[in-house]
């Protein structure tokens, strides 16, 4: 007889390096677009009768947090031949549910529902009408007390008719739109996602064919692929080897989804990476340049971030939680590589990369959260806010160690070249810390703060451990510009706003007057950010403001970059009519430089190391 639920002791058995006894079948079934709902249904072998714990994946490497969706989890039945078996789910650790199975059963069968967004208000949107996204750990439950690698899967996936379909994990064989993948461990499942959609095309990227370009889209023409702009894309894999050395994959997909009904993302994995931009990615070539950055960006953490990773952010499983202590590491130079590699690939021209920094350096520059909060504590806001809007994030922080960690790892760059006599660079760094001496599809070297720094000593002796504690533990003020300067250029502000930041400003919709004003504002005319203790600040203008006249004209971008302009040549203010909730009211903004856009200049008589940087490797 079975034993009631409710007496059980409910504790999540602690992950174990031993092998589940056999493999777990996976079925979902993705052809109900119209609604977005995915079916799924798994077979799982038991070994014996009692108490088993099911979890549905917490915490995902690449988003650096519990971002696992189990609110969309919907319909769980679990059952015994015929037979429904009652479930419980863990009162605190609600990712988790247990089910007494008896005795003589040899399998137990587990269906739901996984309920995808219709509407971004819900999240992320991952199933449009001729375009779909899989994560796998969103779709499946394992069996607690393994560590993933242990568990082994056979996944099946249906997909609509006459779909096409791409992911990391080789297809065995497909019957009608049944695909049956290769059998993988369950760390491996989750790290490798699906695309698939009705109009699609695959492009290899390399002699050997590893790496492809698997590109999805909502409609056919989007798929405009000419040699000129699948050229630097194939030079971000050539010149990714040439600076990392030996690739840690067998092969790579990268997945792009080009759509305007999926939510943009951009996930890093260890044999592909998943990412989706507009829809006009490739027919707007020029015009959509500065999104370019997140091709180079996902590829590179195959190297940084999967192959290698900080000690704390690999877990063995994934109801252990992630910490994210060297996130400066593996984001932050990332983000320093992934510049870098858009000019030595041709993605972007040099000087549109110069462009790309300066925004970098002028941001951290104005903003004050440096003053109160070190990058090291930044490293907890994928867990802290989740990337959710923040009111104030100039004083907030919001995973600074990205985009000022790019700038601590340029400093890091013309440092050892200066330490050198310009014989090293980073780019040392990266081929012996980062070189593969294996391929396959989850070998993952994890390293510790103190690896780095010999890392840094071998190639130029420094305290390379009191740098760090400064730049990384250390609060201050303004940005740390010192790298830029040892790379020969200058942060400057000009009233021109140069290429690179008139193509962002178009594809965000929004007017940037973040070094004017100290705001930016949408095309409608509400306000998107404000500057903390900037011009805007002091006359009490916050996020979700609406402004209603600039000078003495009805709000219009061209209005209030107009009126901006003028203050810097007459009298320093800026007129703004503009409402909050039920108050409406005038307000004079100080703004005496008129309008301010960051540039880098070269340094007069300075070696331009920054341009050697962004040289391509022969």
């Amino acid at each position: 007889m079975t034993k009631n639920l409710r007496d059980l002791d409910f504790t999540v058995p602690a992950p174990c390096d031993i092998a589940y006894p056999a493999p777990i079948r996976l079925y979902v079934d993705a052809q109900d677009v119209a609604r977005g709902i995915l079916q799924v249904r798994q077979v799982i072998p038991v070994g014996s009768g009692g108490p088993l714990t099911l979890l549905f994946p917490e915490w995902l490497p690449g988003y650096h947090a519990p971002r696992a969706s189990i609110a969309l989890f919907a319909g769980l039945r679990i059952e015994v031949g015929e037979k429904e078996l009652p479930w419980r789910r863990h009162p605190v650790q609600v990712h988790a549910f247990q089910v007494e199975v008896p005795a003589d059963a040899e399998q137990i069968v587990v269906s739901f529902h996984f309920l995808t967004p219709t509407d971004p208000s819900q999240g992320r949107v991952v199933v449009g009408k001729e375009i779909l996204t899989i994560q796998w750990n969103s779709v499946l439950l394992y069996p607690a007390g393994y560590y993933a690698r242990q568990i082994e899967f056979h996944a099946f996936l249906t997909v609509p008719a006459g779909w096409q379909h791409s992911c990391a994990i080789a297809a065995v064989d497909r019957q009608d739109d049944t695909i049956r993948f290769e059998p993988v461990s369950l760390d491996v499942l989750v790290d490798s996602p699906v695309f698939a959609g009705r109009y699609a095309a695959r492009v290899p990227l390399d002699d050997q064919e590893k790496v492809h370009l698997s590109i999805f889209a909502d409609k056919a023409e989007l798929i405009d692929i000419s040699e000129k702009k699948i050229a630097p894309h194939r030079a971000v894999v050539e010149q990714a080897g040439k600076l990392f050395g030996p690739a840690p994959f067998d092969r790579f997909e990268m997945l792009l989804g080009l759509s305007s009904e999926l939510g943009r993302i951009g996930v890093e994995h260890h044999r592909s990476f998943e990412a989706v931009t507009v829809p006009d990615y490739f027919t707007d070539w020029e015009g959509c340049f500065s999104l370019r950055e997140t091709v180079p960006h996902e590829f590179i953490h195959a190297w940084n971030g999967k192959f290698r990773r900080g000690a704390d952010s690999w877990t063995p499983s994934f109801d252990t939680p992630i910490r994210n202590s060297l996130m400066w590491v593996y984001e932050g130079q990332t983000q320093y590589w992934d510049q870098v590699l858009c000019a030595r690939s041709g993605l972007w021209t040099a000087d549109q990369t110069l462009q790309a920094i300066a925004v970098t350096a002028a941001t951290h520059q104005v903003r004050a959260g440096s003053r109160w909060r070190p990058i090291s504590d930044t490293t907890r806001d994928p867990i802290i806010a989740a990337r959710a809007p923040l009111p104030w994030p100039s004083w907030q922080r919001s995973e600074d160690y990205y985009s000022e960690g790019s700038l601590v790892w340029l400093d890091i760059d013309t440092r050892i070249r200066m330490l050198s006599g310009d014989t090293r660079s980073l780019d040392d760094f990266a081929r012996s810390f980062f070189a593969a001496d294996q391929q396959g599809p989850a070998q993952t070297l994890t390293y510790t703060l103190d690896d780095v720094i010999a890392a840094l000593t071998d190639l130029a002796p420094f305290d390379w451990g009191g740098f760090l504690r400064e730049r990384i533990d250390g609060k201050h003020t303004g940005a740390p510009l010192e790298g830029i300067e040892r790379a020969g250029y200058q942060l400057v502000f000009w009233n021109d706003p140069g290429e690179f930041w008139t193509n962002t400003e178009k594809l965000a919709g929004n007017l940037n007057l973040m070094f004017s004003l100290g705001l930016t504002v949408d095309h409608d005319g509400k306000v998107e950010e404000v500057l903390w203790q900037g011009p805007a600040f002091e006359a009490a203008i916050t996020a979700g403001t609406n402004i209603l006249e600039a000078g003495e004209r009805p709000f219009s971008v061209e209005a209030l970059r107009a009126a901006v302009q003028e203050a810097g040549r007459s009298n320093g203010r800026v007129r703004l009519r503009v409402t909050s909730g039920t108050c409406e009211r005038e307000v004079e903004v100080h703004c005496p430089g008129g309008l301010r856009y960051p540039h880098l200049t070269p340094l007069e008589g300075a070696r331009p190391r920054l341009l050697e940087i962004l040289s391509p490797r022969a």
